[in-house]
Formats: C-alpha cells, sequence, structure tokens
C-alpha cells in the first residue's frame, strides 16, 4: 500500500563550497588534522607509497588528537592496491580479556562501565599499524615514525584539544601518569601553547631502535620484531604489570596471545559502485546495508537537502540499525547472517517498511535475514530505551597514490579517558565500553570477544580499481555520515568536498554503541543548513527534530581521496573539524 507523503515544498539545499575539493596527480592524503595529512605526505619523496603515508599519518593522528586517540587504542584498516583482488581489513581491535566472563563481571560492576581499566581490552593499533606497514608498505617504522617523533616533541594545541583537556581537567588529574602530560604545570594547557608528550616520543625511539636492531632480517622482520616486542616481550610485560596494578583483568597471557584478524570485510554495490567495509565485528556493514535499500529509490531526483531524502535516508539507516542491533556481535563467537542482510533481495522487503507519510516513531523490529541464506536462526534482539551522557570521539586517515594504491583507517581511543602507561604514554585501550552488559545481547561480553566498534573504515572500488578511501569519526553518526557522503557523489553528482560539506542529519533512534547506549526513540539531529520548511516537514512526519549549529562536529568528521580519472585525484576534508586535504 502507497501512502501519500508530505509535500516537499522546499527547494533542494544548494551544494556550496567552504573551500575547494584538492586536486593533485601524483598523492593525496586527508586527514581530521592538518598536521597528521602533512606527515603522512612527507613519506611520498622519500619512496613510500599510500599506505606508508596512511600509517604515518594515522599514527600523527595519536599525539596531534589525543583526546580522540591513542597508539594504545583501536586502528581498523583498509587496504586496496595493484595486483590484490579486492579490499583487505585489519581489525585494529582488541578483546576482552581471557578471564572474565559476563557474569563475573557484572558481579563486580553491575550494568555500568567505569572509566579507566575496568573496560580495559587488548590494544589492536600497534599490531594494526606494524601488519598494514610490514605487509603492504614500502618504507622503515624509523622513517614513517620521523615525523611523528618531532610532533611528540612539541606541537601547538588548537583550540578544540584546548578545551577538550579544560573540560576534562578534573578527570585527568586524578592519573598521575595522565596528568602530568596533559595537565602541564597543574592545568590544562591553553590554544597557542606547545603541548610535549616526551614518553611517547620515547617509545617510539624505542620502537626504532628494536627495528635496527633486526634489520639484517630485512625490512618486513624488523617491522614485525617491534610487533613481538609490543606483544610478547619487554613492552608487553610493563604493559600486563600495569593492568595488574590498576586492578585490570587484562594479563600477559592476553597480550601474548593476541593479533589482528584480517580478511575481507562486507561487500554490496551502489548503482555500478562496489563498496566495502568493515565486517560485523564493527557497525561498518550499516554503510553497505543502509545504500542496499536506498539502491530501491530514485535519490537522484529528491536533491540534496530535500525532505523526501532526508526522510528516506532516515528511515534506511533506521532499518540497518535495527539488524545492527538485532544481530551485529564478533562474529568469531556469534554466528551473524551477514551474508543474508547483505542480500539485494533482503533489501527490497526491508523497504517495504518506509512509508513516504510517516516516520517510525522508535526503532523498527529488526527482520528475518536468515531465510536469505536458506536456513533459520534467532530472532534478533531489540533493544529498551535508555538515557545516556556524552560520548568518546575519533579520529580518521586516508591516503591514494597514483599507482592505485588506497588506505583508510579510522585510528581511536581517547588518551584522556584512562590512565597513560608509565614510561609508555600510551592507554591500554578502553574498547571494552562498547561491549554490552545485557544478557542475550549479540555483544554482550564474554571472554576474548570483540567489541562492537564504531571506527569503521570503507573504500569504494569503480571498474576493479581503488575508487575512494572514506571515513569519519563521529561514533554512531559515522555510518550515517558516510552514507550521505556516498549519495551526494553518487547520485548528486557533487566533487568530494561539495559531498563532505552538503548538510546532515543525525538519528539517534537507536542505542548508540557506547556505554550507557542511549537510546532517543525518533530523535533527529539536523543541521542548520538545512532549510527551515524542510526541518517543518520532517516534524510532521513524526520526526523529533533537535537543531543543530549549522557546521556541528556532532555531524562527524569525513575525509575522502577520490580518483577522477587518469593522473587525478581529488581530495576533500571536513570543515567541521581540523581536517586538511593535502597533496601533490
Amino acid at each position: 500500500m502507497r501512502h501519500a507523503p508530505v509535500a516537499d515544498t522546499a527547494p533542494a539545499t544548494a551544494t556550496t563550497k567552504t573551500r575547494p575539493a584538492v586536486l593533485a596527480s601524483k598523492h593525496m592524503v586527508s586527514s581530521t588534522h592538518y598536521l597528521s595529512s602533512l606527515a603522512g605526505l612527507r613519506m611520498f619523496p622519500r619512496g613510500g607509497n599510500a599506505v606508508d603515508a596512511g600509517v604515518a599519518a594515522g599514527i600523527a593522528l595519536n599525539v596531534v588528537e589525543p583526546h580522540l586517540t591513542s597508539f594504545g587504542g583501536v586502528a581498523p584498516i583498509v587496504i586496496f592496491g595493484p595486483g590484490m583482488d579486492e579490499p583487505v581489513t585489519i581489525d585494529g581491535l582488541g578483546r576482552w580479556p581471557h578471564g572474565l566472563d559476563l557474569a563475573t563481571y557484572r558481579s563486580r560492576h553491575g550494568d555500568d562501565m567505569p572509566l579507566g581499566m575496568a573496560r580495559a581490552v587488548t590494544p589492536g593499533a600497534p599490531d594494526a599499524w606494524l601488519t598494514a606497514l610490514a605487509s603492504y608498505g614500502r618504507l622503515t617504522l624509523a622513517e614513517v615514525l620521523a615525523p611523528v617523533i618531532e610532533l611528540c616533541d612539541g606541537f601547538p594545541v588548537f583550540p578544540r584539544l584546548a578545551r577538550a583537556f579544560e573540560m576534562w581537567s578534573d578527570r585527568i588529574a586524578q592519573w598521575p601518569s595522565t596528568a602530568s602530560v596533559f595537565l602541564p604545570g597543574g592545568r590544562a594547557p591553553r590554544a597557542g601553547e606547545v603541548l610535549v608528550q616526551r614518553e611517547l616520543g620515547d617509545l617510539f625511539r624505542r620502537l626504532v631502535a628494536i627495528e635496527r636492531a633486526n634489520d639484517s632480517r630485512g625490512r618486513a622482520a624488523a617491522i614485525m620484531a617491534v610487533r613481538d616486542a609490543l606483544y610478547h616481550g619487554d613492552i608487553a610485560r610493563e604493559i600486563a604489570a600495569f593492568a595488574r596494578r590498576e586492578g585490570a583483568a587484562l594479563t600477559y597471557e592476553d597480550l601474548d596471545a593476541y593479533h589482528v584478524s584480517i580478511g575481507p570485510g562486507t561487500h554490496t554495490t551502489y548503482r555500478g559502485v562496489d563498496v566495502y567495509a568493515c565486517g560485523p565485528w564493527s557497525q561498518g556493514p550499516l554503510v553497505p546495508m543502509t545504500l542496499n535499500i536506498l539502491e530501491l529509490s530514485d535519490v537522484a531526483s529528491m536533491g540534496p537537502g530535500s525532505t523526501a531524502f532526508l526522510h528516506r535516508y532516515t528511515e534506511a539507516m533506521k532499518l540497518a540499525c535495527a539488524d545492527r542491533e538485532g544481530f551485529f556481535g564478533d562474529p568469531d563467537l556469534v554466528d551473524v547472517p551477514m551474508r543474508g542482510m547483505l542480500d539485494k533481495e533482503y533489501a527490497a522487503e526491508r523497504a517495504k517498511l518506509i512509508r513516504d507519510d510517516r516516520a517510525w516513531p522508535e526503532l523498527p523490529p529488526p527482520g528475518d535475514p536468515w531465510r536469505y541464506e536458506g536456513r533459520t536462526g534467532p530472532a534478533g534482539y531489540r533493544p529498551p530505551a535508555a538515557d545516556g551522557g556524552d560520548f568518546p570521539d575519533t579520529s580518521y586517515a586516508c591516503a591514494m597514490d597514483a599507482e592505485g594504491w588506497a588506505f583508510s583507517a579510522t585510528p581511536s581511543d581517547p588518551a584522556a579517558h584512562a590512565p597513560l602507561v608509565p614510561g609508555l604514554g600510551i592507554i591500554v585501550s578502553t574498547r571494552g565500553a562498547q561491549l554490552f552488559t545485557t544478557p542475550g545481547h549479540p555483544s554482550a561480553i564474554a571472554p576474548w570477544k570483540r567489541p562492537r566498534l564504531t571506527p569503521n573504515p570503507a573504500l569504494l572500488v569503480r571498474d576493479g580499481k581503488a575508487y575512494m578511501p572514506f571515513g569519519c569519526p563521529g561514533e554512531d553518526a559515522q555510518c550515517q555520515a558516510m552514507v550521505q557522503v556516498v549519495c551526494g557523489i553518487v547520485d548528486f553528482g557533487m566533487d568530494t568536498q561539495e559531498a563532505i560539506e552538503m548538510p546532515r542529519v543525525i538519528s539517534r533512534s537507536f542505542p548508540w554503541t557506547f556505554w550507557p547506549h542511549r537510546y532517543a526513540p525518533g530523535e533527529l539531529g539536523v543541521e542548520g543548513r538545512i532549510a527551515a520548511t524542510v526541518r517543518e516537514q520532517l516534524a510532521r512526519l513524526g520526526h523529533a527534530i533537535v537543531a543543530w549549529p549549522d557546521w556541528t562536529p556532532a555531524a562527524a568528521g569525513v575525509c575522502a581521496v577520490r580518483k577522477l580519472g587518469p593522473g587525478t585525484l581529488e581530495g576533500g576534508a571536513d570543515p567541521r573539524r581540523e581536517s586538511y586535504a593535502v597533496g601533490w
């Protein structure tokens, strides 16, 4: 049955840009901080490829955005290049300690996820960076870390970082190892003052020394010797001893057993473009799942910023998120019907639940993707509404080169949300906060389980070649912003910068992945640049409108590099953050 839509009387939002798309012929880096982008760009004159550049930019983010990410945190990565059949995904995601099950955790903490080491998992980022560099890069770790070490020796604090330190100063002060770095002289550093991270720089120098001591074994083996020191050697023992002193469940045996998972992610096509995203150990499949639903509509005719597009997009995302809550979890421990959820016929079935005249007032029910895999399975989990507070954030970096290499990574875990390991200048990943304390949830706490990660880099492929690495910070807003950018490019014909700057809506009509999993049925954040008449029409459809500023970081911060044709790369970076694209 068709339903009459609310009349869309407002014109499509004009596509304007605050800055041009960056064009270059040889290589391009885009990240959420300008110094990170420049650190990545410095790899190319040294003979590096986009993987070297991406690793350098990503690790540099650990230094210049410590309020968003740490070298001891997470770093999911997607890589594609010449001679590869499809992109490869490196999860860069830690695992919950072997010795702590859900019942024991709840006996200690109830349904709370206290800040600090109670939520610690094995650090995944170091293994991801080093594995990517050794397997797909060309440079040594010493070359890649050279600009990173310079940044550890001091860089000017930018305004948003200064505000974060000031806001979290009481929290930081409770951990002496963290306060000594981020509250120098007993106060938060002000914008323009130089922040020095001496112990982190010393750690990177230590890693370089380990590499050089093993250089007779060859470049890749020397890099992996560094990885072994971090997970099996002296550094692993230092991390484990600190975790024990802090009362964490994480042990040396957990570190010793850990390694990143490498393999294909999830895949669909959207109007002839291949879309590759991370697996259901993250929220990454939301991107292809939502695009499968939107492909059934004539999005191009709706126009950017129109009531029709924003309503249709929001309802498609809700449907995908219902299945995320219903079924996503670590596929090593949870039977996830991923093939069914990506099936085009399943998307058509789900799309029938979208009404043009009314928004779902809450999260729709999950579907039955098992049928599209020719089997039966349990019904999907359905979450209750919940209150919550503020959430941590993330960073992002991507790179491309003229040879066709593409790199996409979303490093995360704020260094100010847990005590720094003394002498190392890193936190132990707190990503356990994205596991659930709810029995029966597919992402509930279990020994050696990966949390359902919000960071989820992605990559578009066209005609078998890398077309666009893209991603963003923004917690559960990430996939929402990423889908809207894809529609801007594929459906609305925008350039990369236009698509990134297109005003966004962000739904919170599903549980946020971070504890305490706030879920506000019907809530839709709408950037101020969207026409007032459109906001009114969305409200009449049943969306609970929350007015946002014109350029809010809450709407995520997408960065992307696109291959336009032979000899031309186009970079875009989100002005909602400190993002910049640089190329040559």
